[in-house]
């Protein structure tokens, strides 16, 4: 049985260029990066030319980048720190309902500690108002954290705007933006953007799990929330995980190769999926804007379905696919994103997230389409029963 795998925005395989460029550190770069001598020196250079293929992909300058143990590390850092850094001149943030999990529960935590925090709702399509953005801003607001791409639906929030916006304030507050689905698959330059701090993951870029970064824009301070030998300027204390940065820094440098090469491809599989499931499966719904959303990330709905039950019929042919966010899929709980977008319950328990990359083929996704039209025919004929 040949496998499927359409779960690209859970994790991604690592590819082999990055196998082997972390194997060759593994075997070769051991030296600690603080150590002195020529081995430290080594690891040292390894981690600076990361940051030169992560900042490239940026636009950004290779000293904003700092290495941190995957998004909800970025994440947590970024609010955290932030939050810390002026609380003095204010307790207030906003952010939006539809948020991944390591956002919404570091704003919980902020709100035990006293801080306020609004929470901005979307429309049908995902994506929050300007105008209740700009409404909600107050003189002490401190810290405004949006996502750029949701990792459920794949809805893209307009973030230049949102940048705007923020920088027409007299009191600018931090804007941070969790860009984990969003790195090198949408162009996202900080600093054109009025982005203070962001986040990324390697394994959403075919690096290995347990790292990632943060973009810090020059001149934007936040507080450490870790202490200890002082690494990555006292930002990030720690033992450097160079292996683990210098494969993502490889898959960096990888799909921004994708990027430039075949910036239309993933649009062109969305395409051919879209139409393909609307004409296999005619009561299929896609949730979201087919206009402002991600070119790798479909949300679809099947009415009557259980999105579980389907998903497991496609696993048993092969196919991979889920019913959401992977951090949370397991506690079998309603979307918080989907039922924020105001999705009726047939939708909420009825839809699968289907994720590509640039190594999916255009192949598979033809071979996808009928697989999907037998398991929905045939979980409806036992429904009927």
């Amino acid at each position: 049985m040949t496998e499927i795998y359409l779960d690209y925005a859970a994790t991604t395989p690592v590819i082999p260029q990055v196998i082997e460029a972390v194997t060759d550190c593994l075997k070769n770069d051991y030296g600690n990066p603080s150590s002195m001598h020529r081995l430290g020196i080594q690891a040292e250079k390894r981690i600076k030319d990361a940051k030169n293929q992560v900042s490239h992909l940026l636009n950004a300058a290779p000293d904003e980048i700092v290495f941190t143990s995957g998004g909800t590390e970025s994440n947590n850092m970024a609010i955290l720190g932030a939050a810390y850094d002026k609380k003095r001149r204010g307790m207030h943030c906003i952010t939006t309902v539809i948020e991944h999990p390591s956002v919404l529960q570091a704003f919980a935590h902020l709100e035990e500690q006293g801080y306020e925090v609004t929470y901005l709702s979307v429309d049908r399509n995902g994506i929050i108002s300007l105008d209740e953005l700009k409404k909600s801003i107050r003189d002490d607001t401190i810290l405004v954290s949006i996502m750029h791409i949701n990792n459920e639906t794949g809805s893209v929030q307009p973030i230049r705007q949102i940048g705007a916006v923020l920088n027409g304030c007299s009191r600018k507050p931090v804007f941070h933006v969790d860009a984990i689905q969003s790195f090198g698959k949408l162009p996202v330059y900080p600093e054109q953007m009025g982005i203070d701090l962001l986040s990324v993951s390697g394994h959403k870029i075919h690096a290995p799990k347990g790292v990632g970064a943060l973009y810090i824009r020059k001149g934007v301070r936040i507080k450490p929330i870790l202490f200890g030998g002082n690494q990555q300027g006292g930002i990030r204390s720690g033992t450097e995980n160079i292996p683990g940065i210098v494969g993502l820094g490889t898959g960096a440098g990888w799909i921004a190769k994708q990027q430039n090469e075949r910036g239309s491809y993933l649009s062109e599989l969305k395409n051919r999926l879209v139409k393909g499931i609307s004409q296999a499966v005619p009561t299929a719904v896609i949730n979201g804007s087919r206009d402002t959303s991600a070119p790798h990330i479909i949300n679809v709905g099947f009415p009557g379905l259980r999105g579980e039950v389907l998903l497991h019929a496609l696993e048993e042919e092969g196919v991979y696919v889920s019913t959401g966010s992977a951090c949370s899929s397991r506690n079998r709980k309603q979307s918080h994103v989907l039922k924020a977008m105001g999705l009726d319950n047939q939708l909420l328990e009825g839809s699968i997230r289907i994720s590509t990359s640039y190594l999916t083929t255009l192949e598979e996704i033809e071979a996808f389409l009928p697989v999907l039209t037998r398991a929905v025919a045939r979980i409806e004929r036992y429904t009927r029963r």
